[in-house]
């Protein structure tokens, strides 16, 4: 940000007024030019805040940054002992079915980025946002392993189109 009256945020295409918080456009805007500032906006939320003590801004977020993806993607949110995020990371792709998912990483990177917690995360291009038996197994595996390094895995979170199922919420993880 700039000092001044009115602040430009790195928002493509849009200015923010400091004073008002409200935001303006430069110029006519398409549909994607809009979500991508959209994005932008979510992101920069969810990293000033500490957003992941709510279900559903990590079901906003998610949601807006990973469910237009055709193929499988495994994302790992990687947050402080506040639950303030330090980096969203895909970890692993698949096909338009699976993705294979390797512990070891997601332990190694946890680990590098001193994380207290993870929220693991994947979509379904199929639509479907319901969990399958490998999505249990995997979500099993992965909290037992980051268990051993103190590390907690409140929730694992299925993305398909707009929807978003929640482990923790339907006490499928403990």
């Amino acid at each position: 940000m700039t000092m001044g009256n009115t602040n430009t945020l790195r928002v493509p295409y849009f200015k923010v007024n400091e004073r008002t918080g409200r935001y303006s456009s430069r110029r006519g805007l398409s549909e994607a030019q809009i979500i991508k500032a959209a994005k932008v906006l979510l992101a920069n939320k969810v990293l000033r805040s500490d957003a992941f003590n709510s279900s559903r801004a990590i079901k906003d977020y998610l949601i807006t940054h990973y469910s237009e993806y055709k193929y499988e993607v495994f994302i790992c949110l990687f947050c402080d002992i506040q639950n303030r995020l330090i980096t969203s990371e895909i970890m692993f792709k698949g096909t338009i079915g699976e993705s294979s998912v390797y512990p070891r990483e997601v332990v190694r990177r946890a680990i590098e980025l001193n994380a207290a917690t993870v929220f693991f995360a994947h979509n379904h291009p199929s639509g479907s946002p319901l969990p399958s038996v490998q999505d249990r197994v995997i979500t099993r595996v992965l909290k037992n392993a980051l268990e051993l390094i103190a590390v907690k895995v409140p929730d694992h979170l299925i993305i398909a189109g707009g929807e978003c199922f929640s482990f923790a919420d339907h006490g499928l993880i403990n």
